[in-house]
């Protein structure tokens, strides 16, 4: 038997950011490993025109919920949705609906935040940390709450080279930082932004510090742990391998690299691309409320989420395995053939991005303008640099994390717990888990049938005919340019032409005489 699959059979867990990539598949695990959970609450808001019951039905309706549906169709009768908002007081729950949570709840893992790096100071600070603040109060008044998991980030402390598991002391208490951005103009804020924040390098990081320091403060009693992932990607294996379900972070650029938008990046190549698969997140998360609520630490325990210092990947090693999928398996209606030049050199970075970006750009939405369509590849291209440049502190540089806690973790769990909460980087293989995540944002992300690679292939090859055909030309004007001002080039030109033609001649003669 699971020692861990069993804990959580007659349980009554609340999960916040249920909706999200992680959240998701957070509900799925839980339901699918532990089919007597007695009930999953998720606190959901209404969002985009979206009411809360049509965002839980959206979310069931998932494919990663496929497996559990196959088994058990009303599994969704266990998920029971509650109306809030993080930002609100109380949390904007209802007193019936908190009556409920308060009796009932028995392990919380709090997974809600707002992942936007350049999020403004004031809504961050009210999502990711005054909304832990409020989720806490509401936990510390829990009749028969055993554990409380936090979900943070790797790169809460990124300010740091060498992180270690523990709290770090932030550089402002949360609560005078709350009265400040409570008064003070929105205009005020972000002007003074980045002085408040210091050396973290955006927003989120900066709140998520301060929310583990509060965390900490505000734990009382509660037996809590800190789960910090660093860049959560694409399944490993559960619930099947490479399934993802945002454009998040490297997603986005997957796909962007795939679709041929994107050629150059600017990154540090033998800097350690520190992706965490999202199933192992979860394993860890599942298994960390496991051992909080079972053996209750006498402190509260931290476990770095990382893959770098125990099976490091450099971003480098990535450029071959993203285009060699690709080409293998196309994305339909590319826009150029799959290429990618990463460089840590700025002037060559600008070059290409000039070269392979913003021209190709300016030369597609003329021609969108002369066939009366809107353009907007320039658009595209802009609001790919922006995210670049929001993401190039991450892929330039390199952290060590400790993983005692997680290595303790791993060696409390049973040898069947390690195989159902599997946990363990060091069994991951980076060249399939990368085709895998290239394949998954293929038939997840874009709804793409693998039929149709045929098709997409020979979309491929009608693009190297087109490039073909505009280097020659290119090349040809280029020349002519040339040696119209030469007499000894217009002697190689002739020389070249006639070469070709008499190549040509025998190779027409040659197939003449083999049929």
């Amino acid at each position: 038997m699971s020692s861990v699959a069993t804990y959580y059979n007659g349980k009554s867990v609340l999960i916040t950011g249920a909706t999200g990539f992680m959240g998701k598949v957070l509900v799925e695990k839980l339901l699918r490993s532990s089919p007597d959970v007695k009930a999953v609450y998720i606190l959901v808001r209404p969002k985009a025109g979206q009411s809360m019951q049509e965002r839980v039905v959206d979310m069931v309706k998932c494919k990663v919920f496929d497996k559990v549906r196959e088994g058990w169709p009303n599994f969704h009768e266990k998920i029971k949705a509650v109306n809030a908002e993080l930002t609100q007081p109380n949390l904007g729950i209802s007193p019936e609906d908190t009556q409920e949570l308060l009796s009932k709840v028995n392990i919380v893992f709090h997974c809600a935040a707002t992942i936007r790096f350049d999020e403004p100071l004031k809504h961050a600070l009210l999502l990711n940390v005054m909304g832990t603040q409020q989720l806490l109060a509401l936990a510390r008044q829990m009749q028969n709450l055993e554990a409380f998991i936090h979900v943070s980030t790797a790169y809460a402390n990124c300010n740091r080279r060498h992180i270690e598991e523990v709290i770090y002391p932030p550089p402002v208490e949360p609560e005078k930082l709350f009265d400040l951005v409570q008064w003070m103009d929105e205009s005020l804020i972000q002007e003074i932004t980045p002085k408040l924040i210091g050396d973290w390098p955006n927003t989120y990081t900066f709140t998520k510090a301060l929310t583990e320091y509060l965390v900490q403060q505000e734990k009382g009693n509660l037996n809590v742990a800190i789960i910090r992932p660093s860049i959560v990607g694409a399944s490993w294996q559960e619930p099947f391998p490479g399934w993802i379900d945002n454009f998040n972070g490297t997603s986005g650029f997957l796909i962007a690299a795939g679709k041929g938008i994107i050629r150059t990046v600017k990154c540090n190549l033998d800097a350690v691309a520190d992706i965490i698969p999202v199933d192992v997140a979860i394993n860890l998360i599942l298994a960390a409320g496991w051992y909080t609520a079972v053996h209750r630490p006498k402190s509260m325990l931290i476990y770095n989420c990382t893959t770098g210092g125990i099976n490091p990947f450099c971003w480098g090693e990535m450029e071959n395995y993203v285009i060699a999928t690709y080409k293998r398996n196309p994305l339909e209606k590319a826009f150029r053939i799959p290429s990618a030049n990463m460089t840590s050199s700025y002037l060559i970075h600008q070059y290409w991005t000039t070269v392979s970006h913003r021209v190709p750009a300016l030369l597609y939405d003329l021609y969108l303008r002369l066939t009366g369509r809107k353009p907007r590849m320039m658009k595209i291209f802009n609001r790919l640099h922006r995210t670049m440049t929001l993401l190039e502190y991450f892929t330039s540089r390199t952290w060590e994390w400790s993983s005692d806690n997680v290595n303790m973790l791993m060696n409390q769990l049973s040898t069947k717990d390690k195989k159902l909460y599997c946990f363990d980087v060091r069994q991951l293989h980076w060249s399939e888990y990368i085709e895998n995540y290239c394949l998954g944002t293929k038939k997840y992300l874009l709804n793409e049938d693998m039929a149709g690679i045929p098709a997409a292939k020979q979309h491929l090859r009608k693009l190297r005919n087109i490039q073909y055909a505009f280097n020659t030309t290119l090349l040809v004007i280029v020349w002519r340019v040339f040696i119209a001002r030469s007499q000894m080039a217009q002697n190689i030109w002739y020389f070249v032409v006639n070469l070709c033609y008499k190549f040509l001649s025998y190779f027409r003669a040659s197939s003449t005489l083999r049929h």
